[in-house]
């Protein structure tokens, strides 16, 4: 009779790997976590001081970005990306993240791969000073190839219901800020593999090599903007009236996602950006060499901002210093040296705003 192994699936391998997974987890452990993992499911206590406490979700995955760390034998960073897509997007309504919960799925199981997966992981996970609660890893043979693994997750947060940051009290004349991206992140990448064929080429910047290749400069993991934007929130809630995370899509799609529809099509708000406001990582201008089609890459990648937050006028010069005053205190160990630009402001649309390309406009 075939057993389960015979089959393709090694439980024994998965036990090995769970084993793994736990001494990661427990780096993670913060006040409001119940349980372990190991459960059935994940328990956290909703911190108390709330009077009208909202949950607030999301969800993601790495994407095709996996397909370089396949290929470099490198797997220890895109957990990172894993949790970032998620807590980021979260960050959007002002709330602080709890707790993630992943999802790896492979055709043949590695303890080995699969712990640097979940280290990744749980490294976000510290970043952003959530737990993680738990998580699955299925086994898929015939389903997956060997070797090649999904890796997805989402998070929860919570906050209070009068505190939630919707946009609704965007205005004109608005300032919008710009947090530095760590490069690519992890969107467009069906389009960068297309554009680099070899990752490990040598990166040159200004004609010299770096010490690095390609292949790991895109493998950069997504920064975690949830520590220093909480951090202002608790002194500028009030000024901080829409937040944007930067993902697929670029400018264009990312940044009218902030803004109410208006009732009057004259009192629609849009965003005006200024060109050359803030520093473009070389990375970028790596695949621009390698074909990346100008006229559509600012709808593509975050093209080095990653995070937008549309800010009061009056108190924009204070949030802009305090996020560089504080830069150097977050992401010491993957993602060093976050800055902050005024990259634009919010005004009303001088016409009928047809598209998302009629929604953000670009100035010298």
């Amino acid at each position: 009779m075939a057993s389960y192994k015979e089959s393709g699936v090694d439980v024994e391998e998965g036990y090995r790997a769970v084993n793994k997974y736990k001494e990661h987890a427990k780096r993670t452990a913060i006040p409001g976590l119940l349980t372990g993992l190991g459960s059935f499911n994940g328990m956290f206590e909703v911190p108390k001081g709330y009077k009208n406490p909202v949950m607030v979700s999301g969800t993601d995955g790495v994407g095709t970005k996996l397909d370089i760390a396949f290929q470099m034998k490198k797997y220890d960073t895109v957990g990172i990306d894993c949790v970032a897509m998620s807590v980021n997007d979260i960050l959007c309504s002002g709330v602080q993240p709890l707790f993630f919960l992943d999802y790896v799925a492979c055709g043949k199981l590695d303890a080995e791969v699969a712990a640097d997966l979940v280290k990744g992981v749980a490294d976000g996970c510290v970043e952003t000073g959530c737990a993680l609660l738990g998580g699955e890893t299925a086994e898929m043979p015939g389903f997956y190839d060997d070797g090649k693994y999904d890796l997805a997750g989402f998070g929860v947060g919570v906050g209070e219901k009068k505190d939630m940051i919707t946009g609704e009290d965007i205005k004109a004349g608005d300032v919008l800020i710009g947090l530095s991206s760590t490069g690519v992140h992890s969107n467009g990448f069906s389009l960068v593999r297309k554009l680099v064929t070899n990752f490990d080429d040598p990166f040159i910047l200004d004609g010299k090599e770096t010490g690095k290749t390609v292949g790991e400069m895109l493998l950069t993991p997504t920064r975690i903007y949830v520590k220093p934007v909480m951090e202002v929130l608790e002194k500028y809630r009030k000024a901080v009236h829409g937040m944007v995370h930067v993902t697929g899509g670029g400018f264009y799609e990312n940044i009218p996602r902030m803004y109410p529809k208006a009732k009057d099509p004259r009192k629609q708000l849009i965003s005006v950006i200024k060109k050359d406001s803030w520093s473009i990582p070389p990375i970028f201008g790596e695949l621009i060499k390698r074909g990346a089609d100008l006229s559509t890459i600012y709808n593509t990648f975050n093209m080095g901002i990653g995070f937008v937050l549309a800010v009061n006028t009056k108190q924009a010069p204070a949030i802009l210093e305090m996020f560089n005053n504080n830069a150097a205190k977050y992401h010491k160990d993957y993602c060093p040296d976050m800055k902050a630009y005024e990259i634009g402001r919010v005004e009303y649309a001088q016409g009928e705003v047809k598209s998302q390309k009629d929604a953000v406009l670009f100035e010298d």
